[in-house]
């Protein structure tokens, strides 16, 4: 099937929703954008009066196969009319299969299956705590991660976020965590060897292999190799938040490939259900050690998310997706950069991998990436900040070359129009 062949004509747009509505009802803890979006198709969305937009946030890089895809309207359909919900006290074939696929699609040998990204870091955390105690001894493990870093919005994933701005008015905060700067091996090595200096107490690093919410930073490949060094010699877990990176969207399935190592532990989430609410912890066998009662999930794993999530990695593979999202990352940021060029005084950068990218605005700039962001959704294209100075580029994997050159065309225009 072609790309293009995706993407379906508007319908006629429905009542206008009213925002004033919605508001007195549901908890204020979005700064939303006052549009109303009601349809999507491909990589296109349609608001409540009728007007497209190219999406290229596909909910924060979790649409993997765009909206509506027809293998998901498919896989949704077949699974809810065959068992949507059972007990994980029962065995699960959809989880099995899911599972299968994954563990011989990674380094991973175990596959711990729950419903967000935070819950996923959340096991991840308590999998390398318990290793801790019970396997190397340490009576108050503490587990090191990046500033600038994000892992979820649970206490203990916040309180691994090297984000004080998260943080704030959350505490007392969960003990056993330490910040490092990311991409900085001398700073980690000094940590380490300060927080052990009397008796062991690291027992994890935890990083991202890109930070994304932390401004599109792709990770060091020679700083990760040292870590993967380091944690072989002292015993010392490392975990790879995948979360964002992950199933396919650095242009490798994982975003451990880029960076020629291999993870103790990482976690999945948004990209592998395509929009449908899963997670995954994934593991090597020698630290898979919980046993029944350790760790669970009620909707985790059901047939129905795991059943629409292999219908993603089956499709990810069998349309060779990977390819393209080599291929529209780098016409990307090729057409990023030449935007960059005519804007020297407010862009000072353009960074990523595959389809996870990032325009760095300049500090002394008075713009902002909301500002950006505000006037891309004015011409039809919709983008997400990544902090306040980096504007960031996650369309759906199935983006096509016309569609990144509409949306730079877009981009353009947008830029023109703000008073820089």
């Amino acid at each position: 099937m072609s790309l293009e062949t995706l993407v379906s004509p508007p319908i006629a747009a429905a009542s206008p929703y009213s925002p004033t509505e919605f508001d007195a009802y549901v908890i204020n803890s979005y700064a939303r954008f006052p549009i109303v979006l009601e349809r999507g198709a491909g990589c296109r969305v349609w608001d409540s009066e009728g007007r497209d937009y190219l999406d290229f946030v596909a909910g924060i890089a979790t649409c993997t196969l765009g909206h509506a895809h027809p293998a998901m309207v498919n896989a949704v359909n077949r699974q809810i009319q065959k068992l949507h919900h059972v007990s994980n006290l029962f065995y699960i074939p959809e989880q099995g299969d899911l599972a299968k696929w994954l563990v011989e699609h990674s380094c991973a040998d175990r596959v711990f299956f729950c419903n967000s990204g935070a819950e996923a870091n959340e096991g991840a955390i308590k999998l390398a705590r318990k290793y801790a105690h019970t396997v190397r001894g340490i009576a108050n493990p503490i587990v090191l991660t990046a500033h600038a870093s994000f892992h979820g919005r649970t206490l203990a994933t916040i309180t691994a976020t090297g984000q004080p701005k998260y943080q704030k008015n959350f505490d007392p905060l969960m003990p056993g965590f330490h910040y490092v700067p990311y991409n900085d091996i001398a700073a980690l090595e000094a940590a380490i060897a300060q927080l052990d200096a009397d008796q062991p107490q690291v027992a994890a690093i935890m990083l991202e292999a890109l930070q994304g919410e932390g401004g599109v930073r792709p990770g060091d490949r020679a700083y990760f190799q040292r870590i993967r060094e380091i944690c072989d010699e002292k015993g010392i877990l490392l975990i790879l938040d995948e979360v964002q990176v992950g199933m396919g969207r650095s242009g490798q399935l994982w975003g451990y490939e880029n960076l020629g190592i291999e993870p103790d532990i990482f976690t999945s989430a948004k990209g592998l259900g395509g929009g449908i609410p899963i997670g995954a912890m994934l593991c090597k066998s020698f630290c898979d050690i919980f046993q029944p009662g350790d760790h669970a999930s009620t909707f985790g794993g059901n047939p129905f998310a795991c059943g629409v999530a292999l219908t993603v990695c089956e499709t990810l593979e069998r349309d060779n997706l990977l390819q393209n999202v080599q291929e529209r990352g780098e016409q990307l940021r090729e057409g990023l950069r030449a935007i960059a060029q005519q804007y020297p005084a407010l862009v000072a950068e353009v960074r990523g991998w595959g389809l996870i990218n990032g325009l760095v605005l300049k500090e002394e700039t008075a713009t902002v990436s909301a500002d950006i962001v505000k006037a891309a959704i004015a011409q039809g294209l919709l983008l997400v900040p990544a902090g306040p100075k980096v504007v960031r580029f996650v369309p759906p994997l199935i983006v096509t070359a016309a569609e990144i050159e509409q949306a730079l065309g877009r981009l353009n225009q947008s830029l023109s129009n703000l008073s820089l």
